[in-house]
């Protein structure tokens, strides 16, 4: 390579060159941003890297320190390195051999590494995958997620349909809210009650979060009679939305208030995008399959995404 390459770590006085950095990408999103990132800093030994040509970013990756292992930030679903335009496959592939160096130098032993999906790419950016493999990692888990191609998806399934038209004969109305803790309220009990299990986000966090990035987290919900019957919270990723939560009352659920709000924003508030995707449907490191809830998200005509995750020996 012509240009000099170095890699160092991330401190706090890098956070505005980080964050304008990632929002000219290539694959990052918001969730990249130090302002998401950092919200759970205390719970993970940041150990995130910059690489420079030059002097200059041209690959970022959030990452933290576990033991002897660095691993794709944990606090993330993704989080491979994130790129600009000027990545070529040759640059990268000497970005991995540096790597390698560097982190045996820090006394690292493995690093973990969670590929972002293609779909929250802007446009093709797999090299990091290609010269990881090249330099020996393997692949140690794989999710399934199901995404809807906005536009040229299989139509919805008859049920999902009808839901629609009871949901509107109930006089439900989908529109942008900012009541989180209303819907946070239907969304607590609906996980408790059918997984035993609690949001991922507390709501001063989501609150929180939402107003950094405004755009970028919304909830839509579906009401009546001045009542929230359903909600989704919609991580906005550029090329790609994410459902990050989703929950209906009772009521809702026999109305079909999610049938409506998933049909309304495909039909009307992102006909611009590229994905719809719903999330992962796997469990116990990817290798049980959620069969009920994948074929409830292949209803809306969302089909499989990988969500890919990579174990390298550095020793190797």
């Amino acid at each position: 390579m012509s240009k000099s390459l170095t890699i160092r770590r991330y401190g706090p006085e890098d956070a505005g060159a980080w964050n304008a950095f990632v929002a000219a990408s290539g694959n990052g999103t918001f969730l990249h941003d130090r302002r998401f990132m950092d919200y759970h800093a205390d719970r993970f030994e940041d150990h995130s890297l910059i690489v420079e040509a030059d002097g200059s970013m041209v690959a970022l990756l959030p990452a933290n320190r576990s033991g002897t292992t660095l691993q794709s930030h944990g606090g993330l679903t993704y989080g491979g390195f994130v790129t600009g335009p000027g990545m070529s496959a040759a640059m990268m592939v000497e970005i991995m051999e540096i790597l390698r160096a560097a982190l045996r130098a820090e006394g690292f032993a493995k690093l973990h590494y969670k590929a972002i999906p293609h779909i929250f790419h802007q446009y093709p950016a797999e090299e990091d995958v290609y010269a990881l493999i090249q330099a020996g990692a393997r692949l140690v888990r794989c999710d399934l997620s199901s995404a809807i191609a906005i536009g040229t998806a299989p139509k919805f399934s008859k049920s999902k349909r009808q839901g629609v038209t009871r949901a509107r004969k109930a006089g439900l109305e989908v529109a942008q809210s900012d009541d989180f803790a209303g819907f946070w309220a239907v969304l607590t009990e609906r996980l408790g009650a059918a997984h035993d299990a609690a949001p991922t986000h507390s709501l001063d966090e989501i609150t929180r979060l939402a107003a950094h990035f405004p755009q970028g987290i919304r909830l839509f919900t579906a009401c009546g009679d001045d009542r929230i019957h359903g909600g989704l919270v919609i991580f906005d990723c550029g090329a790609a939305v994410h459902v990050q939560y989703m929950a209906a009352t009772e009521e809702g659920r026999r109305d079909g208030a999610l049938d409506l709000i998933i049909s309304h924003l495909l039909e009307t508030i992102f006909t611009d995008r590229k994905w719809f995707n719903f999330g992962i449907s796997t469990t116990d490191g990817g290798r049980t399959l959620n069969t009920g809830l994948t074929r409830q998200k292949e209803m809306f005509g969302a089909r499989s995404v990988l969500f890919n995750q990579y174990e390298w020996d550095l020793a190797d």
